[in-house]
């Protein structure tokens, strides 16, 4: 079916279904809850410094405390909630790419283990990884080059 419509009426459309952000209140609210992510991300790695860990252990535990806490969110719908408002303030920080790795992994489970979630898990982050890994193998290789003429 095709449906006839001239430039003037679908730039009505458009203009009618689109609305305009509020680009000032959406960056504040962005840098405000990354800031409160990375603030409680902070406030971790003191608790477990005070606790008596070492700096790196307390590090790879914030990293694995804040990790499950996104997908524990993601998984009771909450990480969307916050993501609503939060906008790339929620994508930036490292739970952000644990909640993209675990929602699709809930979204799809009902497809069963393999033809759902394990197709599904790295649809958005696969990229990350792919590329993250790309481009730390090239940063290392030049890394290694320059090391061996110096």
């Amino acid at each position: 079916m095709k449906i006839n419509v001239t430039y003037e009426q679908y730039e009505q459309m458009y203009k009618k279904a689109s609305r305009n952000s509020a680009s000032a209140l959406n960056t504040l609210k962005a840098f405000l809850i990354g800031g409160s992510i990375c603030l409680a991300g902070q406030g971790l790695g003191e608790l477990y410094r005070g606790l008596g860990l070492s700096e790196k252990t307390a590090s790879a535990a914030v990293s694995v405390s804040l990790i499950l806490t996104s997908v524990v969110l993601t998984a009771f719908g909450l990480y969307a909630r916050l993501a609503k408002h939060g906008g790339a303030g929620t994508l930036v920080p490292i739970t952000g790419f644990a909640n993209a790795v675990a929602a699709p992994a809930i979204e799809y489970k009902t497809e069963g283990l393999i033809t759902g979630v394990g197709v599904k898990i790295f649809t958005v982050a696969g990229p990350v990884i792919l590329y993250g890994t790309l481009a730390a193998s090239v940063y290392g290789a030049v890394l290694f080059l320059m090391r061996l003429t110096a």
